[in-house]
């Protein structure tokens, strides 16, 4: 069977690349093992699918080379996207920091890019598993399910390593080995951190509260919540700074994001000395939060009875609280997989391999990886809208 262009992988990017292939007249085929297309689009942002950020730019994307992502985000934007997205009657809200959601649910996104694809004769088959690629003169035989492919544009867009039990293996990969491509190293990201140590028992203790915080690691710092698990640290500023982090570093908290712990701690102690500390912190943080830190770091008094030191101590544990995790819940939970096909191996422009003529890598399989809140979505619609150009 021969088609002019045939993708393997019919999620976001995969999907993106089919429609904007076929709607400028190419023939194509896409190849998935699953038996739904677009998995990870459907259990996305809660079911509600945050499927682009209003302040999508460059910087949001972390690559060896940071330049490799401005030519697709510059061609195909989040305001391209919202437009397809507008011309359905999807209805959408802004979450918070300019994150887009799905009123509804995430089928919506979905059905949309299905739609597109039968609107352009896009032809997706399911249950289809590539067993072997080869290269040929004239482009690249496939062996499928038993039955020949042949075509002269294969594109690779199978994801990385993230949730296996929604089918991601490391096929692409094993593809751009077979043909020659240098990968970087791989990690999970976008990933709760595990706590193995004494604050396990604060993570037991004080499961599903969540805390408003600054996160700071490896020179990266985000002003999110985060949310204390059975198993560690979880939300989204653990999930942004999980990116950055190595294992063994310490991450650093400040706790009270909106306050000069100094100064709220001196004021109260001014206007209110025989406040317990307890009772102040309680005001700030839960009852439990509070009986906490006070349980394991500070002993509560009233205010009037610290001391400088012992006041500064306080500051520096409230504004500078050193966690290091013992690791992450791994690709079982991650949202993306950090690391890659190395750009350098790939045509910012096209997408293409620079040394296999016809052979595109699009998406995550690429070492291109974004924030969270919409980030990644975005990437997998403009390097599949741009890839799509291209074939």
């Amino acid at each position: 069977m021969f088609s002019e262009v045939i993708i393997i992988g019919a999620g976001a990017a995969g999907l993106m690349c089919a429609l904007s292939a076929a709607q400028r007249g190419k023939q194509v085929i896409v190849l998935d093992h699953a038996n739904k297309a677009g998995k990870k689009i459907l259990m996305s942002g809660g079911g509600r699918c945050n499927f682009t950020n209003m302040f999508t730019e460059p910087e949001n994307y972390l690559s060896k080379n940071e330049h490799f992502c401005k030519s697709a985000l510059s061609r195909y934007t989040q305001w391209d996207f919202m437009a397809m997205v507008d011309k359905h009657g999807i209805p959408y809200h802004e979450k918070t920091l300019g994150q887009l959601f799905c009123d509804r649910k995430s089928s919506d996104i979905l059905n949309m890019l299905l739609n597109e694809c039968e609107q352009s004769g896009v032809e997706i088959r399911l249950n289809h598993s590539v067993e072997s690629v080869e290269k040929q003169d004239d482009g690249f035989k496939l062996l499928v399910n038993g039955v020949s492919f042949q075509t002269p544009s294969l594109v690779i867009a199978t994801g990385g390593l993230s949730i296996p039990t929604l089918g991601a293996t490391g096929f692409g990969y094993d593809i751009a080995r077979q043909f020659g491509l240098k990968l970087l190293e791989t990690s999970a990201g976008l990933v709760p951190f595990t706590i193995t140590d004494q604050l396990k028992a604060w993570c037991t203790e004080l499961s599903g509260t969540a805390l408003d915080c600054t996160v700071s690691c490896n020179g990266q710092t985000f002003k999110e919540a985060f949310l204390f698990t059975h198993r560690g640290l979880s939300g989204p500023a653990m999930l942004q700074i999980s990116s950055f982090w190595k294992p063994g570093d310490a991450i650093e908290i400040n706790l009270l994001p909106e306050e000069n712990a100094l100064e709220w701690l001196t004021q109260a102690k001014a206007e209110r000395p025989n406040i317990e500390l307890k009772t102040l912190l309680s005001e700030k943080f839960t009852k439990k939060v509070a009986y906490l830190m006070c349980q394991d770091w500070f002993e509560s008094r009233p205010l009037k009875t610290y001391n400088e030191p012992e006041m500064a101590a306080m500051v520096d544990q409230l504004s500078n609280w050193k966690v290091t995790p013992s690791g992450t819940e791994g690709y079982r939970t991650a949202e993306v997989t950090l690391g890659g096909v190395d750009t350098d191996e790939v045509s910012s422009k096209t997408f293409e391999a620079k040394n296999v003529p016809g052979l595109y890598f699009i998406g995550e399989v690429l070492d291109v990886t974004g924030h969270l809140g919409g980030f990644n979505f975005q990437w997998a619609w403009a390097s599949g809208y741009c890839c799509g150009q291209a074939v």
